[in-house]
C-alpha cells in the first residue's frame, strides 16, 4: 500500500538501474519529492519503466521523475531511445532555413517527449537557453546559437514539441551560463558584465520561452557581481525581482545540482538548500551524493512543498503511448533530415 505523505522540495538520484533500500528509504522520506535519473541509472527500455515504476508506487502523491535529456552529449537515455542532436544543430540548420530549423526543433520537443513519457518520466530538464559566446567550458554545443532571437524562436518551438505529447520543458540555467568561461560543476564561475548587459541580451530567450508555456527554470550556480554577491541560485534579485516580478515566470524553479562545486559559496549541504530555498527556489536537487543526501532530508525534516499545486503540471500528461502517433512518426523523419 502507498504511503500517503505530501510532497517535500528534495530532487533526489537513485544510486543504480534498481532502487536499494537506502534509495527506497530516502525516496519516502517527507522532504523527497522526485527523483532525477542519470546514465548510472539506466540499461534498457524495460529496465526504465520497472524503476520508474517501482518509484511511482512508493508513495502518493506520486514523486515526480525526471532527467537531464537535452541531446547531444547530454543524453542519459541512449539504446533503445533517439539519438537526439546537440542543439548547436539547431542552430546551424537556423542560419540556412529558419522555418526548417523552427519545424526540426519542434521535432526534438515531439520525439524527446513521447520517448520519455512512454517510460514513464514526467520531463526533462531542457531545453539550454543560454547564449554561445564561444567562452563557456561546460554550455558549447549545447547551446542553440549566439543570437537571442534564434535561441528563443527555436527554443519555443522545442517548447511546444514537448507540451504537445504531455510533457513540461525547464529552461536552464538561467540568467545565463553562456559567457562565464569556467565550468561550475567544478569551479565558481563569475560574469562580470553589466546587469544591463545580462538583461538585454540573455534575458530574451527567457522571455519568449515563458511566453510558449515554460514549466520550470533552473538558476546557475554562477555570480553575477554586479547584480548580486551571490550564484544566482541563492539570489532574491534574479529569482524574485528579475525571474518572478520582471519576467512574470510563475512556474517552478528548481536549484541546479547543490554537489557542483559552484554552489559551495553557502556552506555544507544543508545551508546550500536552505539558502536555495530561501532565494526563492521550490525544489533542490542534490545528486551523486547518498551520504550528502541523508543530512539534507534530516536539515529539511518534514519541510513539504511551499507551493505543491505547483508540481502538478509538471506531471506528465495522461497515458497515452505517442510513439504510435503521426506526429512521432514524421518528428523523426524531420529529425533524419536534419543537416
Amino acid at each position: 500500500m502507498r504511503k500517503r505523505l505530501p510532497l517535500g522540495p528534495a530532487m533526489l538520484d537513485p544510486v543504480g538501474p534498481e532502487l536499494t533500500d537506502d534509495d527506497r528509504r530516502r525516496l519516502q522520506h517527507p522532504a523527497s519529492g522526485g527523483a532525477i535519473l542519470f546514465a548510472r541509472n539506466y540499461v534498457n527500455p524495460a529496465q526504465l519503466c520497472a524503476l520508474t515504476s517501482e518509484i511511482r508506487s512508493l508513495r502518493a502523491p506520486e514523486l515526480i521523475v525526471c532527467v537531464d535529456h537535452e541531446g547531444g552529449r547530454v543524453q542519459r537515455f541512449r539504446e533503445g531511445f533517439t539519438a537526439i542532436p546537440s542543439m548547436r544543430r539547431l542552430g546551424v540548420q537556423w542560419d540556412r532555413d529558419r522555418d526548417a530549423a523552427r519545424k526540426a526543433a519542434r521535432a526534438v520537443g515531439v520525439v524527446i517527449a513521447s520517448e520519455l513519457g512512454a517510460h514513464g518520466v514526467d520531463f526533462s530538464f531542457a531545453p539550454v537557453l543560454d547564449l554561445d559566446y564561444g567562452s563557456s567550458s561546460v554550455i558549447g554545443e549545447r547551446a542553440l546559437h549566439f543570437d537571442p532571437l534564434a535561441v528563443g524562436a527555436l527554443a519555443s518551438e522545442l517548447i511546444r514539441g514537448l507540451a504537445e505529447c504531455g510533457v513540461q520543458a525547464v529552461g536552464k540555467h538561467f540568467p545565463g551560463h553562456g559567457f562565464a568561461a569556467l565550468d561550475s560543476h567544478v569551479a565558481l564561475p563569475r560574469d562580470e558584465r553589466s546587469v544591463a548587459e545580462i538583461v538585454n541580451k540573455d534575458l530574451p530567450p527567457y522571455r519568449a520561452a515563458i511566453a510558449a508555456g515554460l514549466g520550470g527554470v533552473m538558476p546557475a550556480h554562477v555570480i553575477y557581481p554586479q547584480a548580486d554577491a551571490e550564484p544566482a541560485g541563492y539570489s532574491t534579485y534574479w529569482l524574485q525581482r528579475v525571474l518572478r516580478e520582471s519576467l512574470g515566470f510563475r512556474g517552478l524553479i528548481f536549484s541546479d545540482d547543490l554537489s557542483m562545486e559552484g554552489a559551495g559559496t553557502a556552506g555544507g549541504i544543508a545551508e546550500r538548500a536552505a539558502a536555495a530555498l530561501g532565494a526563492g527556489c521550490d525544489m533542490v536537487l542534490l545528486c551523486g551524493d547518498p551520504e550528502g543526501q541523508d543530512r539534507l532530508l534530516e536539515s529539511l525534516g518534514r519541510t513539504a512543498l511551499a507551493s505543491p499545486a505547483g508540481l502538478e503540471p509538471m506531471r506528465r500528461k495522461g497515458q497515452r503511448d505517442y510513439r504510435k502517433s503521426v506526429a512521432y512518426r514524421e518528428a523523426l523523419a524531420t529529425l533524419a533530415l536534419l543537416e
